[in-house]
């Protein structure tokens, strides 16, 4: 194959897929397979995804030793044309063979699920509520690029303006493994437009993430050891929402977990968007408990302050965004802030799988 990269940590067992797909495919053909609605459907999605990259990765590799052989011709027979449209071919191969390479990084349990994202403002009062705000836009647009649909679940606003915290969902093949790169506190250096003194001013956000959960066997709630409270919703939604208990907030007693919904019309509906997020946070924390090298699924938790950032964005006095985890930086702030992040995300998945930063300087679109 073109390239000649280093190969990830879970890279593309060709043998290993295909007799996973041909167990899918055995399963699907036994008697009552549509008993069970749900998991036939993941079955059936799990099938056509693994298909869909057999296909994929066999047409890269029968155009790469077509390549080939076409550039030994072209050799012999000292075709100088022949070889310059060969190597725009090659051009265009290595291009694509880079792009699916970047999914074989995706090789998490729960990499191909959607996923929740919450955003809390750290450590600069109002400064930082709009950082917070800034994120879940870049998030927003972001998903949009990649045509995810996103939803908010439930958002806190701040005093001032921009949000103390915000929960969102985003829904498409991969989220969770594209997104779990940005847990952690991203750092904001620049003018404050809040400042009449027109300071430099440092502010911080914390970015959680965490895999949706999609079977209601996987985390059972048990409502005995769920307090769950009502009550007004502080954020805008107009007089129906100011006026009745329509917020939910469910706390988890064994654990202590707080997850709030105030987004939806209804107590019954923020209710059913918070057991969602509960359920995903009561994954995760079992995950972390029974074996540490799933950590990685969110990461340490640490305070939204100094020395602790993954990323900065510099806006004064120079224009800089850093990830000092890969030393992947660009000038280019506003196209980051704009969503334009998959050259960190996968410069950060390179980085866990092989264990080798990917260091130097980028130019987002």
């Amino acid at each position: 194959m073109p390239g000649g990269s280093t190969r990830p940590r879970g890279g593309f067992d060709l043998a290993a897929k295909e007799a996973r797909v041909a167990e899918l495919n055995a399963l699907i053909g036994v008697p009552g397979f549509w008993d069970d609605q749900r998991g036939a459907q993941k079955i059936l999605r799990e099938a056509d995804g693994l298909q869909g990259e057999l296909s994929l990765w066999l047409d890269l590799d029968s155009r790469a030793t077509g390549l080939e052989e076409l550039a030994d011709l072209a050799a012999e027979a000292e075709d100088d044309e022949m070889l310059a449209e060969i190597e725009r071919d090659a051009e265009t191969l290595r291009v694509a063979f880079e792009r699916e390479r970047t999914t074989l990084l995706f090789s998490g349990e729960y990499d191909q699920r959607g996923a929740l994202v919450t955003i809390s403002a750290g450590a600069g009062g109002t400064e930082a509520t709009d950082w917070a705000e800034m994120l879940l836009r870049m998030f927003l647009r972001w998903s949009e690029r990649h045509r995810f649909s996103t939803e908010v679940v439930d958002q806190t606003e701040g005093e001032q303006t921009g949000l103390k915290s915000v929960t969102f969902g985003v829904d498409g093949r991969r989220a969770y493994g594209w997104l779990r790169p940005e847990r952690g506190v991203h750092r904001l250096v620049r003018i404050s437009p809040y400042d009449s003194q027109k300071r430099r001013q440092t502010t911080f956000a914390l970015v959680e993430v965490m895999p949706e959960v999609e079977d209601d066997a996987e985390v059972e709630l048990n409502w005995d050891e769920i307090r769950v409270e009502n009550y007004r919703s502080s954020g805008a939604g107009g007089q129906h929402v100011q006026k009745t208990n329509s917020a939910v907030r469910l706390t988890h007693v064994p654990t202590g977990i707080v997850v709030t919904c105030q987004n939806e019309r209804s107590a019954t509906q923020n209710r059913e968007s918070a057991a969602k997020v509960l359920a995903a946070r009561l994954l995760e924390r079992r995950l972390e408990e029974k074996e540490l090298e799933m950590r990685r699924l969110k990461g340490e938790h640490v305070e939204a302050g100094w020395g602790n950032q993954i990323r900065s964005y510099v806006l004064h006095p120079y224009q800089m965004v850093k990830d000092h985890r890969t030393g992947i930086e660009t000038s280019n702030t506003a196209a980051v802030l704009d969503g334009d992040l998959d050259v960190f995300m996968a410069a950060e998945l390179e980085r866990e799988a092989t264990g080798t930063p990917v260091s130097g300087s980028v130019e987002p679109d």
